[in-house]
């Protein structure tokens, strides 16, 4: 086993490192309590290769492996998570899913503007009644020859109204189930989409979640994925590389909530020291760096697994739920660390201790990896 990372892994981790420092931290509290989205950030983004990470070089992408791409994820993530998600969401679900699956010419048409982040997408499997029960879809595709017409809403949309396009999840034949689902790419301007008002959230407010309507939305058939029906499993496959990113950021969180309570421990005196030198913090403080450690190898783990062509459906599904849990309890215990000044926005961690919250949530609740995890020790 080599624990070690690349020289060219580690400078793509300074690179993420001092962007974050850089770029994101000096306007993260503004944008959170704003709701604003980061689209300087983005174009920035786009420009340093974070947004098509795993792409190959000929459709403009960075052609660089998962654990690069994790290592991105975890840097930015501990800055500012609304940013991060936007770069999970283009590379894991709609780079990687465009890349593996789609058509030579929907790859022409789309995969080298995301890539640079020329154009950035989303991923619309939500509904108001389909969140974890993914083959519950009321958004239809009805097939009328060389197109389909689209009706439906989908909700929780992240980069909902910033997209340029969207994979959208949508059932053909409901008497084949999930085998009658359809996924389709629809671009921002296909008369009869409509962008649902932005949500006010608890947490990666910057980030932009909208509902998404279709009201008759005529898409042609070339903008399928896949062969009729592939739609679900194109979903399910996609999502697998999509929890390795999350899992990333939740670490990220994790990772910056320790960092900003390690030195805040060591500058805040109470009782005539440094509280670090407080058994009841450095207790704290062990038990932080130990899980986030242990959560660290876990997703290194996952994306060394999709790296080395291995099912990464167990490590990925384990993965995310760890560090999410280990996100939300390293979190608190920073805003503990902090004591009032926890509470307080300017430092830092009650932010993050907000954005936290989410990664239990997406991209799979924690529930449902759960279930993933039951079924394949079962099997």
């Amino acid at each position: 086993m080599d624990f070690s990372l690349t020289e060219e892994q580690e400078l793509i981790q300074q690179a993420a490192r001092d962007f974050a420092q850089n770029d994101l931290l000096p306007g993260v509290i503004e944008r959170d309590e704003k709701q604003l989205f980061p689209k300087e950030e983005v174009r920035k983004m786009g420009e340093l290769g974070f947004l098509g990470m795993m792409v190959d070089p000929k459709y403009g992408g960075s052609g660089l492996d998962t654990v690069s791409y994790v290592l991105v994820m975890e840097e930015l993530s501990k800055i500012d998570a609304s940013s991060s998600v936007i770069v999970s969401v283009n590379n894991s679900l709609v780079c990687w899913g465009l890349e593996t699956f789609g058509t030579e010419a929907q790859k022409e048409k789309y995969l080298s503007k995301l890539a640079t982040g020329e154009i950035i997408g989303a991923f619309c499997l939500s509904e108001p009644e389909a969140g974890s029960d993914a083959t519950s879809q009321k958004t239809t595709a009805i097939d009328k020859g060389d197109h389909y017409v689209l009706n439906g809403t989908k909700n929780w949309i992240t980069n909902g109204n910033s997209a340029d396009f969207y994979f959208v999840i949508a059932q053909t034949d409901k008497e084949k189930k999930h085998r009658g689902i359809n996924a389709l790419i629809v671009d921002k301007n296909m008369d009869g989409f409509e962008i649902g008002p932005k949500e006010n959230k608890l947490g990666i407010r910057g980030s932009d979640t909208h509902s998404l309507i279709f009201n008759d939305v005529k898409v042609p058939k070339e903008n399928r994925i896949g062969e009729d029906g592939f739609g679900f499993k194109f979903a399910m496959k996609t999502l697998a590389g999509g929890r390795i990113g999350i899992a990333a950021q939740a670490l990220g969180i994790a990772a910056g909530a320790y960092e900003l309570a390690l030195k805040y421990s060591q500058e805040r005196k109470a009782f005539g020291t440094e509280i670090c030198n407080h058994q009841a913090i450095a207790f704290k403080l062990a038990d932080m760096h130990t899980q986030i450690e242990a959560a660290r190898h876990m997703v290194y783990k996952a994306a060394w697994d999709k790296d080395n062509g291995k099912d990464y459906d167990l490590s990925g599904a384990m993965a995310k739920l760890y560090a999410s849990q280990i996100a939300m309890e390293t979190t608190v215990e920073a805003v503990q660390v902090h004591g009032g000044n926890g509470f307080v926005k300017e430092y830092h961690v009650e932010r993050l201790m907000r954005d936290a919250k989410i990664t239990q949530i997406y991209e799979g609740t924690s529930e449902i990896q759960k279930i993933v995890i039951s079924r394949s020790i079962l099997d």
